[in-house]
């Protein structure tokens, strides 16, 4: 009878539920723990000397910042309320620790939300998932926002919170970190923009990065030329808004190297990362097209037939892997050939 059924299911929800608690728990463990060592390392530096304690006005602004525009992405449906916390916190830690990462941040979440609403009737027919307005729960948050989480973490341990100019032969591991950072932040922008632009106004069929045969539109590893370009546009905007806020914030850049190469830095990310998370998406993430729905699924299923993919990661795993594969290699690639 209905009682049955409706026991079964609040079984699997109390199994999903039980199973997100623990993420959550690790998660946060994770971060707290960060936050306890830079908590430390401020109060040691403070009694040593070698550091400036963080202005109030600072803290101010990293908690009302991101408070405001959380609230504001939470009335407009672009966040859930577990992404709401998810991105406060990741909101507060960037900003606290350099103004350039939270523009950024700002940059990638912006005009990720916007492009995610739009074109939504298109992506209907396309995405078996598709939610209206993109609701992001803490998951999707953690997986586009951790790395860069950690990132700032690292670099407040490392020289505190401010802003400095992006200089290897002066700053060298926050130099590093600032541009791990940036990348991680380009590479999810880059893809985002890409699996948002291209099934709207792409003309061409996707096609499969790794065996250039064409596939079905929303095939993960499916890539068109306007998205690419959409991609290589994204890492540019998260790029030009770090730029920007370092022409504006930060003192003595005459004496540094050059700053433009960042701009530059972010749209090769954004495009080198949305084509990594194709190639993982190929090869990670199962493709198939059901019959019975007209849509790619990546399911299983009787009226599915396989177009790619072994059924390992789901998207958000995709998104972080890309991420972090980014922000470990790129650094050394833009110390190699960064104009002195």
């Amino acid at each position: 009878g209905p009682s049955v059924t409706m026991n079964s299911d609040s079984h699997v929800l109390m199994k999903e539920n039980i199973k997100m608690m623990t993420d959550m728990i690790v998660l946060c463990a994770t971060l707290a723990l960060s936050l306890f060592f830079w908590v430390l390392s401020l109060i040691i530096s403070t009694y040593s000397g070698t550091l400036q304690p963080v202005s109030p006005w600072r803290w101010l602004f990293s908690i009302l910042v991101p408070l405001v525009l959380t609230i504001r992405a939470l009335k407009r449906g672009s966040l859930n309320y577990s992404g709401a916390l998810g991105a406060l916190l990741v909101g507060f830690v960037l900003t606290m620790a350099n103004y350039s990462f939270f523009s950024s941040l700002l940059a990638f979440f912006i005009t990720s939300s916007k492009l995610t609403r739009w074109g939504g009737a298109q992506k209907k027919k396309i995405d078996a998932e598709y939610k209206e307005g993109g609701q992001r729960n803490w998951i999707q948050v953690f997986c586009n926002g951790g790395v860069p989480t950690e990132l700032a973490l690292l670099y407040m341990i490392e020289v505190g919170p401010g802003e400095i100019p992006i200089d290897f032969s002066k700053q060298y591991s926050a130099s590093w970190m600032c541009l791990s950072l940036l990348g991680a932040l380009a590479c999810c922008t880059g893809d985002t923009w890409a699996s948002e632009v291209g099934p709207v106004l792409s003309q061409s069929q996707p096609r499969l990065i790794t065996t250039w045969k064409e596939v079905p539109a929303g095939t993960n590893g499916g890539v068109t030329p306007v998205g690419l370009v959409a991609s290589l546009l994204g890492g540019l905007v998260v790029g030009a808004a770090y730029y920007v806020t370092q022409l504006l914030l930060v003192g003595d850049l005459n004496l540094a190297d050059p700053q433009w190469p960042i701009i530059v830095y972010g749209g090769v990310a954004g495009l080198l990362g949305s084509m990594l998370d194709s190639f993982l998406g190929a090869h990670m993430q199962y493709s198939g097209f059901d019959a019975s729905i007209g849509k790619v699924v990546s399911y299983e299923s009787a009226t599915t037939r396989r177009i790619c993919g072994k059924p390992i990661l789901d998207n958000n795993a995709v998104n972080l892997f890309s991420s972090v594969i980014i922000a470990l290699v790129l650094p050394g690639l833009a110390w190699g050939m960064w104009p002195r």
